[in-house]
């Protein structure tokens, strides 16, 4: 790769994190940023930045013409969108290629496809793969939900047939519930990514969130196992751990290989992430949405099969066939992630930007960050600072490093989501590893996190 030129249209720590796979391949790297942005860590480390707009909410770095224009006018090779903003944007895709970059990703036609989650469904539905019954495609309104529940019983979910992150989405009890939430689900999913479609889903109740990541090159995939999601606040990941401990060798080998032949049966093209619900109580897995980039979530698997994930990623957008094969990933341990965020827990996770001072973090962990001393956080963007991750010989070990790291590490100047995670690191069930995508908020009313 040395020689070419990589764009990056994104910010934070997913850009910090580009920055560096990137220079690990030998690229000039061309940083996009804000207004805002401009004294971003990102930008520091970037060969040459270029400014795409004002600071006002997220509109800079969701303006395709403008940051496409911008990419084209730098020389830049390629572009690598990270995650959120434009990363699942089939438009976005199209335009890079149109201006005649290549787009580090997936196909738009992939992109708009799997994006869309009740043809996503159908496409794991056609590849084998398990799905929650639940409607055969989008539902129009009340009269077609109801049917829908006419044979699969409440409770039921919900959904948005585009976008993610949790929004769009409603839980369902009795056709009261059904009458009133239909057209709030609708207006929500119509604000958030304008398409108002839903989607009906049999609630699984006492679900694990379990999600593999896959690699292909458009013709062929593999599997680097799966991640446990489960610890979530507002449908929102929080902590996240690979491999998952819930699962035996037999589900292991079951669900990968129904996301590497779902994966395969699309084209897919560079990393991507297939989410599952699991229900332990009749060791069946369902089938939830294919995320077409990068995740928050990828340290994880990076740390126990030692793959550069996002490398990996630029090597097959170039047109590299996968390096990878199957029988060559093998897992190595146990690794955990913590999202730290500048958010006061004692004050329901009010969110709290400031300037940095000082940061300590212990030798031997991973904490990718955006942070650096004298740091001015922008007030509008995410505020998500990094990921704290740890990695051990197997759970125990790994919750250990965990419990040291949380202790020995220390962002001046931040109401930081730090202790939280040294609470939870203590807590009997988590230890236990009995907990479900519903644990969290449940013990979140019962405690009171004191801010560092």
């Amino acid at each position: 790769m040395t020689g070419r030129s990589l764009f990056i249209a994104n910010r934070g720590e997913i850009a910090v994190r580009i920055n560096r796979a990137a220079r690990s391949l030998g690229m000039e790297v061309i940083q996009a940023h804000s207004e805002a942005d401009a004294d971003m860590l990102a930008v520091r480390l970037a060969d040459r930045a270029v400014e795409i707009g004002p600071p006002a909410a997220t509109k800079s770095y969701l303006d395709i013409a403008r940051v496409v224009e911008a990419a084209r006018a730098s020389g830049a090779d390629a572009v690598h969108p990270g995650y959120g903003f434009l990363a699942e944007n089939a438009a976005f895709a199209a335009a890079v290629e149109a201006a005649g970059m290549i787009f580090v990703g997936p196909s738009a036609e992939t992109i708009a496809r799997m994006g869309d989650k009740v043809a996503a469904r159908a496409a794991a539905i056609a590849a084998g793969v398990p799905t929650a019954p639940g409607s055969e495609g989008r539902i129009e309104g009340l009269a077609e939900a109801r049917a829908v529940v006419a044979e699969i019983g409440f409770p039921v979910m919900i959904k948005a047939a585009a976008g993610g992150g949790g929004r769009g989405i409603r839980v369902v009890e009795s056709d009261a519930d059904l009458e009133r939430l239909i057209p709030q689900a609708q207006t929500e999913a119509a604000a958030a990514f304008g398409d108002g479609g839903l989607y009906v889903e049999r609630m699984v109740r006492d679900a694990r969130h379990v999600e593999v990541q896959i690699l292909g090159d458009g013709s062929r995939a593999v599997h680097l196992f799966e991640r446990e999601c489960s610890l979530q606040r507002r449908r929102q990941k929080v902590w996240e751990e690979a491999p998952a401990a819930c699962l035996g060798a037999e589900a292991r080998a079951r669900v990968c290989a129904a996301s590497v032949r779902l994966a395969e049966a699309v084209g897919y093209r560079g990393a991507g992430t297939l989410e599952f619900l699991f229900e332990p109580a009749r060791d069946a897995f369902y089938f939830m949405e294919m995320n077409t980039r990068i995740q928050v979530e990828h340290p994880v698997t990076e740390m126990i099969t030692g793959v550069d994930l996002v490398a990996e990623m630029i090597r097959v957008a170039f047109g590299a066939p996968l390096g990878l094969r199957q029988e060559e990933i093998a897992i190595d341990g146990h690794a955990i992630e913590v999202r730290v965020n500048a958010e006061d827990p004692s004050k329901n996770f009010m969110p709290f930007p400031g300037v940095t001072g000082a940061i300590e973090t212990p030798e031997g962990v991973r904490f990718d960050t955006m942070l650096y001393e004298g740091y001015a956080i922008p007030p509008f963007y995410d505020s998500l600072l990094g990921k704290l991750i740890v990695h051990g010989a197997d759970r125990d070990e790994a919750l250990s490093r965990l419990r040291e790291a949380l202790a020995q590490t220390r962002i001046g100047g931040l109401k930081t989501t730090l202790p939280l995670f040294s609470a939870l690191a203590r807590d009997p069930e988590v230890l236990a590893g009995e907990v479900n995508t519903a644990w969290l908020e449940s013990w979140l009313q019962r405690n009171i996190i004191q801010a560092a």
